[in-house]
């Protein structure tokens, strides 16, 4: 590019919470490796200090970036019926939204394009009033879960009564299986599901960290209106790829995992959204330990890691940790997952199936135990086991509802560790998954068409 004014000028809008915000900057690491200027809107305070020092680090590697500093204005939590932090936060940008409209106008270069999170759709639409540019959704989960949040809203006045969500071409989802705060009445969650379903058609097209290889019926079914007529072109755009960036100031496991012999070692981590109870972590220690394999654990025992000040005797006592340093690496730190699950020594991963978590072992090759824990966690284990990229024990119901013994996790552990058909086809994923992210592959040739597209305005 001769010059800046030609360059294409994306604004990237995320909500909060990791597992909305890594996504949007693997997505900003890629169009900056296609010339793109960035604008990255960041709203304070932060629900977590993970997502304040992981948007610190990118904008050290990124010094190029514009961070557009998003203030965002107090919620009175007694209106927004909820306790969950990061959902009083969703609803806070929403309503704050307003303030951004003379900052993001006045942005040189123009912007040619807006990229908003899944649950600002509205926001972002409210913004195009005034800026008159594409706006596209990053949607942060499986095209199975576009298609429930696409369909949901004429699901509800379908057949209220009914214990199963019917959405065409895809197939019955259980209310069971839905996000939990969807079933709750006026809840915070429930509402933006519902109003920001209701509008993705008004986008100009919505990106997916998804690729074909998994979910290739699933975004067929989207793209030619057989699930819903009028939804905007769906682009899968996936798997992202990790960043040096992401790598945390934190106690890493990458050396002790050096030494260890291919395939031996579980990495057990329930993501960034909940805490487990103490009961249910002694449980889990306790099912580590007699797998018989060695792992690598990431605890999380509150759901904000600013309210975190325990150690790790405190929550497993001094004999479980005892046991537990014998056979693996206990951490309570955020860590670079994606690095882990790249680490030859790792055989198989016992996770909540957040959508980044499956998408980043399935770029790995590595094999899931899915253990559902909120939101759309449990749509997603079914899909993994459906495809043969892990297994998922249904009886275990949301990680939340009931306690799981410590020998019924173990024993799970080694059926997952010895499964070849598992490894195989998690194999499999691995070289679909590498052949979309090179060059010329189907991830490369959509960034390029969309930034085509962004630098014609559409």
């Amino acid at each position: 590019m001769s010059s800046s004014d030609h360059q294409t000028h994306v604004a990237l809008f995320p909500s909060a919470g990791m597992g909305h915000l890594v996504p949007f900057l693997r997505l900003a690491n890629t169009l900056l490796s296609h010339n793109c200027k960035l604008t990255l809107i960041t709203s304070h305070p932060p629900v977590s200090s993970a997502e304040s020092h992981l948007i610190s680090r990118f904008l050290s590697a990124f010094p190029q970036v514009n961070e557009l500093k998003f203030h965002i204005l107090p919620l009175d939590p007694s209106i927004a019926n909820s306790d969950d932090p990061f959902f009083l936060q969703f609803e806070a940008i929403r309503r704050s939204v307003h303030v951004l409209n003379s900052p993001i106008s006045a942005l040189s270069p123009p912007l040619s394009a807006l990229v908003c999170d899944v649950t600002l759709i509205s926001s972002g639409l409210l913004l195009n009033t005034t800026l008159n540019i594409p706006i596209y959704a990053l949607f942060t989960s499986s095209a199975k879960m576009l298609s429930l949040f696409a369909y949901y809203p004429f699901a509800k006045m379908s057949d209220p009564s009914s214990d199963f969500i019917r959405i065409p071409a895809i197939g019955s989802i259980p209310k069971t299986s839905l996000p939990p705060p969807l079933l709750i009445n006026n809840s915070i969650f429930g509402k933006i599901f519902a109003q920001d379903g209701q509008r993705i058609k008004e986008l100009n097209g919505i990106l997916i960290n998804a690729m074909d290889g998994i979910e290739g019926d699933t975004l067929t079914a989207l793209n030619t209106g057989k699930v819903l007529n009028g939804v905007p072109p769906v682009i899968p755009i996936g798997p992202f790829l990790p960043c040096d960036f992401e790598n945390p100031d934190a106690k890493s496991p990458i050396k002790w995992l050096d030494n260890l012999p291919p395939r031996s070692v579980v990495f057990a981590s329930f993501g960034s959204r909940t805490a487990t109870s103490r009961d249910q972590i002694k449980e889990i220690g306790s099912g580590l330990v007699s797998s018989g394999y060695r792992f690598v654990w990431v605890v999380k025992d509150k759901v904000v890691d600013k309210e975190d000040k325990e150690g790790l005797e405190d929550i497993m006592g001094e004999e479980l940790m005892k046991k537990l340093k014998e056979k693996g690496m206990v951490l309570k730190e955020w860590v670079n997952q994606q690095e882990i699950l790249g680490h030859r020594a790792v055989g198989g991963f016992i996770c909540h199936c957040g959508w980044n978590s499956v998408m980043e072992a399935a770029l790995n090759g590595v094999p899931i135990l899915g253990w559902p824990q909120i939101g759309d966690q449990m749509i997603n284990a079914e899909l993994i086991a459906k495809k043969g990229l892990g297994m998922w024990v249904e009886e275990w119901g949301w990680g939340q509802k009931c306690l799981v013994k410590g020998e019924e996790v173990g024993g799970r552990i080694k059926e997952m560790m010895e499964s070849e058909a598992l490894r195989k086809q998690a194999a499999k994923f691995r070289d679909e998954a590498i052949k979309a992210v090179e060059v010329g592959g189907s991830c490369d040739r959509a960034i390029q068409g969309l930034i085509r597209m962004w630098s014609k305005g559409t």
